[in-house]
């Protein structure tokens, strides 16, 4: 593994515009569950699961109506938001901390994640592209822009009457995150395909990608790209996609190729 270290930190000062990939298996070291595995959310809380694939369409023919049950603490919505709610509790590990320096030393362009629990940005990130959303957000379908949880007072439009929410150019205002069987937010898709076809170093790190759209990224880089997979386990992309592997936590792996690039 120490060689493999010691030509990741080359590789990255060699290059010239790298970026990093990061999924579930950076967030799972700050000790968030997965979705699906044996103590995933959806594994301890099916019914959640099941409304998580209906919201979407609730959300589409009666925007009022999902916002009321959104706002309601006893509905089913709120419920399974709160489920993931709690993940505003959990901190960034040193993977995370890792990427954010390499960014503050100049050398990590950005990140795109498919993680929506905002740890990069805890961590000190500034320059990431959530891919699926983001929990702490909400955001206008229509011009795509965001607002934090303070910009929106949802308790006073709910009491004057005024839900659903708007956005001031017309657009209904809905959760960050992207529901089952939403669309990836076009600006989300263009910001991050712009910086993989930029990019001469890949870094992927926690993430199996297979899970589509996000698992086309890795796919359309450029023909020289050299792909770090940095993963607990060997994935559909080792030895197909990424030119190594360092098999282990992105936790441990990450803050050691950070030393091993000052070092050099």
């Amino acid at each position: 593994m120490e060689d493999l270290i010691q030509k990741a930190a080359e590789d990255l000062i060699k290059a010239k515009y790298r970026i990093a990939l990061t999924g579930a298996g950076i967030s799972t070291e700050s000790g968030i569950p997965d979705f699906r595995g044996p103590n995933g959310i959806w594994t301890k809380n099916p019914e959640a699961e099941m409304k998580a694939y209906e919201i979407y369409d609730q959300f589409k023919v009666n925007p009022k109506e999902y916002w009321k049950e959104r706002l309601d603490p006893q509905s089913s919505i709120s419920r399974l938001f709160s489920v993931l709610g709690g993940l505003e509790e959990f901190l960034p590990n040193p993977g995370h901390y890792a990427l954010a320096e390499l960014e503050k030393m100049g050398i990590l362009k950005c990140v795109v994640t498919q993680n929506v629990d905002g740890l990069h940005q805890k961590a000190g990130s500034q320059n990431v592209i959530e891919y699926h959303g983001g929990i702490n957000k909400f955001r206008c379908i229509l011009c795509n822009r965001r607002f934090s949880k303070n910009e929106l007072d949802l308790k006073k439009i709910k009491v004057e009457g005024k839900l659903p929410p708007y956005c001031q150019c017309g657009g209904v205002i809905k959760d960050d995150g992207v529901f089952f069987g939403e669309p990836i937010p076009s600006d989300v898709v263009q910001g991050a395909q712009k910086k993989v076809l930029e990019c001469d170093l890949m870094l992927i790190c926690g993430t199996s990608a297979v899970v589509y759209p996000f698992a086309n990224l890795p796919e359309i880089v450029k023909p020289a790209t050299i792909i770090i997979e940095i993963n607990a386990e060997p994935t559909s992309l080792t030895g197909r996609i990424s030119n190594y592997l360092i098999q282990g936590k992105t936790g441990e792996v990450l803050p050691k190729i950070v030393e091993r690039v000052k070092k050099i």
